[in-house]
């Protein structure tokens, strides 16, 4: 098989890690419960709850199933294995979608959502390289401009000429990439999220209160990923209640307390995306992302390729219309009343409206 061949691919995680999983979940070595005022991360009661759910009633067969009912495929790009899902529309000339996620997301963010975005687009949910299914990635240097070289090659390999691309959180960053280094191919771009757009004096009221309390609250794990993620690795790859705990705390604090993400209804979802990064081992290599781009700062965004931003009223950070509009060809600005930084787990209704509304301002014939 060449090195641009594309392959089918199912997710088949041995019944052994899947065990092994359960078993280190048991013997779980919990720290002391103090009585400490002020908030200092995810509380050790809830986290004992995860734990006890993703040890007992959970079932990562369940969600793997989920999966493998979508068609998937893999190639080696650059020297790395590509994993996407890819789903196609019954209708041959349907518009071509590409959905990408970021940290601490994978392709199980997506699963809600890409059923009914293929009923009359054909998806596209590549597992970005470094990350779950995509990794870990054998080198470093992969940058986001190098992941949206690589989703470029892996849409023509598929066989596409013309794409549009959504994308939260990295996802956003690689979509914002992929219309400048792919500019003959994106369509138009679709993002929740503006890095390098932030005006700096914060903005509105609301935007320069996010800034804040992410400066001042929520930013530990960015500092840390980008400056020693090597030395993080080792703890989230040994032990799946530190992979648990350093994902969960990220579902809690960056959504909207209406969703209840760690309820009853996503829960179970939440933790298979999880056990995404930790069957596959990519705790380490997804964290590289911080650190390229603390080494590689770039920020570039395409002036041509049609623009639209959502925002979510409870996302890690609000997106600012005044410092977006004239840096970017802006055909959309919607505002949703609910969600936060993962729509597509959180208000996936409301996620596959708009983006029905997007391919059909920038797609011909729509």
């Amino acid at each position: 098989m060449a090195d641009t061949d594309v392959s089918p691919f199912r997710v088949e995680v041995p019944q052994a890690e899947v065990d092994d999983l359960r078993e280190r979940l048991t013997r779980t070595r919990w720290p002391v419960d103090q009585d400490l005022d002020g908030e200092r991360g995810i509380p050790l009661s809830l986290t004992r709850r995860l734990v006890e759910h993703m040890a007992g009633a959970w079932d990562w067969r369940e969600h793997e199933a989920a999966l493998n009912a979508h068609p998937q495929v893999t190639t080696t790009i650059d020297g790395t294995r590509i994993h996407a899902v890819h789903v196609r529309s019954a209708r041959e000339d349907a518009p071509v979608l590409v959905l990408l996620h970021g940290w601490p997301g994978s392709v199980v963010e997506f699963l809600r959502v890409v059923g009914p975005l293929a009923e009359t687009a054909h998806v596209v949910v590549p597992s970005l390289p470094g990350y779950g299914f995509s990794g870990p990635t054998p080198t470093g240097g992969w940058t986001s401009q190098r992941m949206a070289a690589a989703v470029a090659e892996l849409m023509a390999r598929l066989g596409y000429d013309r794409y549009l691309v959504h994308g939260g959180d990295w996802g956003s960053r690689v979509a914002r990439d992929l219309a400048v280094v792919d500019p003959d191919h994106v369509a138009g771009i679709h993002v929740t999220m503006v890095n390098g757009l932030e005006p700096a004096d914060g903005g509105d009221e609301r935007a320069a209160a996010r800034a804040t309390r992410y400066a001042e609250e929520l930013g530990g794990y960015f500092k840390t990923q980008a400056t020693k993620p090597l030395s993080l690795a080792y703890g989230l790859t040994d032990s799946p209640v530190g992979q648990l705990a350093w994902i969960a705390e990220r579902f809690r604090d960056w959504t909207d307390p209406a969703s209840d993400v760690l309820g009853p209804a996503t829960l179970d979802l939440v933790l298979a995306n999880v056990a995404v990064y930790w069957f596959t081992g990519t705790a380490g290599s997804s964290s590289q992302l911080y650190w390229e781009r603390r080494a590689h700062p770039d920020d570039e965004w395409s002036r041509t390729v049609p623009t639209a931003v959502c925002v979510l009223p409870h996302d890690l950070r609000l997106p600012v219309r005044s410092s977006v509009e004239p840096a970017v060809d802006l055909v959309s600005w919607t505002e949703l009343p609910r969600g936060g930084h993962f729509p597509a787990i959180e208000v996936p209704d409301l996620l596959v409206e708009e983006l029905r509304g997007f391919v059909s301002k920038v797609w011909p014939g729509q």
